[in-house]
This record gives structure tokens, sequence and C-alpha cells, in this order.
């Protein structure tokens, strides 16, 4: 069993209190996992650091491979956003479990996914694929209306969205004030937005799953 986080420590203690269950199991780092050959059990978290580039690393992708490559995905993360669970889930994790969850209640799972039982139910698993879905198809929906935009008005929304003011955009791309008022009424009839804020929260909801983490 491969146990996936960018915590040596919580991967470390978690590894250790397996094996006091009579479980093989060892940490292992998100860069290896998709290396490893299976069949197997990995119990992997979503939010998993940056790599040496610097680029957020989000477990969601990694179900995939890891499938590909004969493992079991079990989820365990720390991570509240239902939706990604769902991704994951819909991905191909067979369960998720809450990292703030009992050891026995892990315990539990883990033996289910490992013996080919249902490690969760079937209405939860619809629900959080269901979620998922459904948001995406939300920012699928957000994402043509943004398209709409110019290049300098996407920048100028951008701008928005980082609490910068009309005029301190403006002088950013040295244009006058009344240029950039005309570039916000023409972002808010593209989007459809009633107002600057609302424009703002369309381009904020388009963005991905925990952007800038």
């Amino acid at each position: 069993m491969l146990i996936v986080d960018d915590h040596d420590l919580v991967a470390t203690s978690l590894a250790l209190g397996l094996r006091a269950e009579g479980l093989d199991a060892r940490a292992c780092s998100p860069v290896a996992a998709t290396a490893e050959d299976g069949p197997g059990l990995v119990l992997l978290d979503l939010d998993l650091g940056r790599d040496a580039q610097g680029h957020r690393i989000d477990g969601v992708t990694l179900v995939a491979p890891l499938r590909a490559a004969g493992w079991t995905v079990l989820v365990l993360s720390g991570t509240v956003d239902r939706a990604r669970i769902g991704a994951a889930l819909a991905e191909g994790a067979v369960a998720a479990v809450p990292k703030a969850a009992p050891f026995p209640r892990l315990l539990v799972a883990v033996r289910a996914a490992l013996a080919g039982r249902e490690a969760m139910s079937d209405a939860r698993r619809q629900e959080l694929v269901d979620l998922h879905a459904r948001r995406s198809a939300d920012r699928r929906s957000l994402g043509a209306r943004l398209d709409r935009l110019t290049p300098r008005e996407r920048e100028v929304l951008a701008h928005l969205a980082a609490g910068h003011r009309a005029q301190a955009v403006a002088d950013t791309f040295v244009v006058s004030l009344a240029t950039v008022r005309s570039q916000i009424r023409a972002i808010l009839t593209k989007l459809e937005a009633s107002s600057q804020l609302e424009a703002v929260a369309l381009y904020r909801r388009a963005a991905p799953p925990d952007a800038g983490r």
C-alpha cells in the first residue's frame, strides 16, 4: 500500500499505524507514485504541495495514471471542497475519507478497498460526482462567456478582480479613465453581468479550484 502525501510526517505516521494493524504500507512521494507498478492500494491526498518548478500538484490529476498502473485509489484528504473529491471519484477513486476522520473509520475503508468491497456508499459517491459535474458545467459556461472578451478586457477584469480601482487600471495601461470605464461597460455586456461586482464574481468562479494555492 502506498501513502501519497506531501507531508512526510503525516505519511510516515500513517504508515506506522497501518503496519501496526498488519497492513503493508509505506510513504511515497507524489512524483514517484505513478512510476510504481500495482496492483495495490494508494491512499492519496489531493493537496500535494508544489513541484520543482513551483507548480501546484493536484492529486485529482494522479488518479487516472495510478488507475492505469493497476492501483486502487482511496482519497484521504483534508480538502473541504466536495466537488474536488467528486472529481477524484469521477476519475476512478473508489472512495474518499476525510483526514480528520477517526483512524478506525479509515481502517474500515482501507480493508474494504483491499478486499474489493464497497468502501463508500453508492448514494454518497453519486452525490459527490454529480456535484463535480455541475461545477464543471458551470465553469464551462462561464468560460464561454469569458471567451467573448478581448485580451485587454480580460486584463482589465483580472485587475478589477485583484481589487484595483478603475483609475489604477488606467494608470497601469497608460490610458484615460474614460477608456477603462468604456472597457468595463463592454465587459459587463459580454458577461451579461449587471455590476462590476458580479463580473468579478464570475471571473473568480471560472478560475480553477484552489488556483494560486
